[in-house]
């Protein structure tokens, strides 16, 4: 490797880095604030654990990030040794493109081959280990869900607020129950009482003391011309809140993008894809074979956008990182809609979907083909 093609790689290797990094980052957050952030503050994970899975966010977060990660870079990369006039001063030294760029197409297939790795390796992996951590996590003391003078909204159909929680006790306890169209059907609060988790079930259990409850017609929650009935007792039958619904994990391995190529081989991809589709046997080996050919297209689209990266961030002669970051996001935008699109076949399998999702890459590969060809006769 010469002293230009070191260059080039290095400039082309620290942009595609910081941008993968970044992404990764953002999708990770998002991720963070949905499942972890939560239990957290409820105090159901420890600050250690909340960080080791975290950092198994980072192989899911990074099979996504990789391939627009390399667009951004390169165009970033290029955009600027253009402006600057290096690409010319090559050029005028006799350089040709094809020659210029390879390091820059070097690094599109080693990210390739990262992509491959995290897509059916290291993310399948990670992804297991998350969700049974996870699960071991919140399960391991889910009455710390209840978190006092805090509007507890976990629980799917009902909203919950208490004053005070001194271990299972309850005191200044209010509920509220919604229908499907989310009108309060019913509201009961109660001076005291007491919270219990049944492991079998799988459910919190709230018995309320001194308390007093309103039910509204469930026909009709709206129409207020009725007065609401009104009940109260001493004590009152439990209330459980289900936990399934919630943290209802499924069983780990059961998810067909969870698995490794080998898992996907093998009959438990087969087994677990008869499952998800009632023994269809045509659609399951549909499935197992959309879910390869997914992961296989994911890593090679960092090939594709290299392709059309280059010719892109040499033309265009852009400084501005805020015009190469929207160009490289609106192809990534057009790149992911046609792979939704094509996702949306995955009940036709006389549509052949696992081959029609090469269309993306095939559409990206000529178009940058086109261009590159384009730009090397200038």
């Amino acid at each position: 490797m010469t002293l230009l093609d070191r260059h080039i790689f290095k400039s082309v290797f620290l942009s595609c880095a910081g941008a993968v990094l970044l992404l990764v980052f953002m999708l990770m957050l998002v991720n963070i604030l949905r499942d972890l952030m939560g239990p957290m503050l409820a105090g159901q994970l420890p600050v250690t654990k909340f960080l080791s899975l975290s950092a198994l966010l980072v192989p899911f977060a990074a099979s996504f990030a990789l391939p627009m990660g390399m667009l951004t870079g390169i165009l970033l990369t290029l955009g600027r040794l253009s402006a600057d006039n290096e690409i010319t001063a090559m050029r005028a030294a006799g350089i040709s493109m094809p020659r210029l760029t390879r390091p820059v197409f070097l690094l599109a297939g080693l990210g390739a081959a990262l992509g491959l790795y995290v897509n059916f390796e290291a993310m399948p992996h990670a992804k297991v280990v998350y969700e049974r951590d996870l699960t071991a996590a919140v399960h391991a003391n889910p009455l710390n869900l209840i978190v006092p003078r805090t509007f507890i909204r976990q629980f799917p159909g009902y909203v919950l607020y208490i004053g005070d929680k001194q271990q299972g006790t309850l005191k200044d306890f209010w509920l509220w129950k919604f229908d499907a169209n989310h009108h309060v059907i019913l509201f009961e609060r109660a001076a005291s009482g007491r919270v219990d988790y049944d492991a079998k079930t799988n459910q919190i259990l709230v018995t309320l003391a001194n308390f007093q409850v309103e039910r509204l017609d469930e026909r009709k929650p709206e129409d207020f011309t009725d007065s609401p009935s009104v009940a109260t007792a001493e004590v009152s039958d439990p209330v459980a809140l289900p936990l399934d619904t919630l943290f209802g994990r499924i069983e780990l391995r059961q998810k067909l993008k969870w698995m490794t190529y080998a898992e996907l081989r093998s009959p438990l991809g087969l087994n677990q894809a008869l499952k998800d589709e009632d023994g269809n046997e045509r659609r399951a080996r549909m499935m197992v074979e959309l879910t390869i050919q997914e992961k296989f297209t994911l890593a090679f689209a960092v090939l594709s956008f290299a392709l059309i990266g280059v010719p892109l961030g040499i033309q265009v002669s852009r400084r501005e990182t805020s015009a190469n970051l929207g160009l490289a996001v609106t192809l990534a935008l057009a790149y992911y809609f046609l792979t939704v699109m094509v996702g949306w076949l995955d009940r036709h399998p006389e549509y052949r979907p696992d081959l029609l999702l090469w269309a993306p890459n095939l559409i990206f590969i000529a178009l940058g083909a086109w261009l590159f060809r384009r730009l090397s006769r200038r």
